[in-house]
């Protein structure tokens, strides 16, 4: 059960500042150790040393980001949104800076060619961002785009559990978004889409993730298993036909276009560390020069169907599209994993 709000503020927030400091103090000797630790293991496995250069910035801008926000607090802006989402910009930025420099992350993402009108309402109609739900940090790398290379002021549900986090909990609980627990089902998570889809501005966007989480094998036969028993055949067969995904749910990207229909939508496909999905992945397999690719298609909303059975279809051939292209991007690599192999001697195809 999640603490009360009075008692995170009072222990989890300060608690940070104090493991921030400690780690500042004690850094060296944690590099010294995780460096002798990792000398036994073949260089792509010698993660130990970024993980904690990378895990000691997150913390340090943990710990500014809640310094600030009791600035805000104590001198009256607290309820200023675009403070806040500056500062939210400011931390993503400062993360995605170190994500690129300790595990040579590059980010290619491609975009569709907008016409003139496009570009034009570009930031004169709030939008609703259905993306893929996959691999690490995901929904820290959308958000950072919306925020500092979109100019966008997104909005999303979050899981209750996430309000452990201190800076989350303090930032985001200022702006317009929703945690939602565990054991309050799916109709709060519904009324939460409805409520802020509804009262979206020009600038906004609000960011659903319709898998409902990360694929795996057993999730995508238990969900094809429960379209099976819904009598929903149609939408079962072409799930099948989905390699990547997991079949959308498409009650929560329907409730937003009802409740915003002047709403453009975007759809988010990734790949590249997509099958880093728990710590442990991250920590064992992790390469040395980390790279995600994106594509991003824009619907105007003119071109959004009206008809809740032919959203369903649409959100289905979207789906089919982001998953034919994850399987050309997995060819891809692939293939250039075997030529830089072959560059190597090594018959495997894999640097080790």
């Amino acid at each position: 059960m999640l603490p009360p709000r009075i008692l995170r503020r009072l222990v989890l927030a300060p608690l940070v500042i104090v493991m921030t400091v400690f780690m500042l103090v004690t850094l060296p000797f944690w590099l010294v150790v995780t460096a002798a630790a990792s000398l036994r293991l073949p260089p792509p496995q010698r993660r130990g040393p970024r993980f904690v250069w990378f895990g000691t910035a997150w913390l340090a801008l943990e710990s500014a980001v809640l310094i600030a926000c009791l600035w805000l607090w104590v001198a009256g802006g607290a309820r200023r949104q675009d403070r806040h989402y500056a500062l939210i910009r400011w931390f993503l930025s400062r993360v995605y800076a170190n994500a690129v420099r300790i595990f040579r992350l590059t980010l290619e993402i491609e975009e569709p060619e907008l016409t003139t009108e496009e570009r034009a309402a570009r930031l004169t109609r709030p939008v609703i961002v259905l993306a893929r739900h996959a691999g690490p940090g995901d929904s820290f790398l959308l958000i950072y785009h919306l925020l500092a290379i979109y100019e966008r002021r997104p909005r999303i549900v979050m899981k209750a559990a996430l309000q452990y986090d201190p800076s989350l909990d303090v930032v985001i609980n200022r702006l317009p978004n929703a945690f939602v627990p565990r054991e309050s089902g799916q109709e709060r998570i519904i009324e939460e889409i409805r409520r802020l889809a509804a009262t979206m501005g020009d600038q906004d966007a609000l960011v659903i993730f319709p898998e409902g989480g990360n694929f795996t094998p057993r999730r995508r036969g238990l969900a094809i298993r429960r379209l099976e028993e819904k009598g929903l055949a149609e939408e079962a067969e072409r799930a099948r036909g989905l390699d990547h995904l997991l079949p959308p749910r498409p009650k929560g990207a329907i409730t937003a276009l009802e409740a915003c229909p002047s709403a453009d939508v975007i759809f988010v496909a990734h790949t590249g560390l997509d099958d880093l999905i728990t710590l442990a992945d991250v920590w064992r397999k992790l390469p040395v020069s980390a790279h995600i690719t994106a594509k991003w298609w824009r619907v105007p909303a003119a071109e959004v169907p009206r008809e809740r059975a032919e959203r369903i279809r649409w959100l289905y051939d979207h789906w089919e599209q982001i998953d034919a292209w994850i399987d050309v991007q997995r060819q891809a690599r692939a293939v250039n994993e075997v030529r830089q192999g072959a560059g190597t001697g090594r018959p495997e195809g894999r640097a080790r």
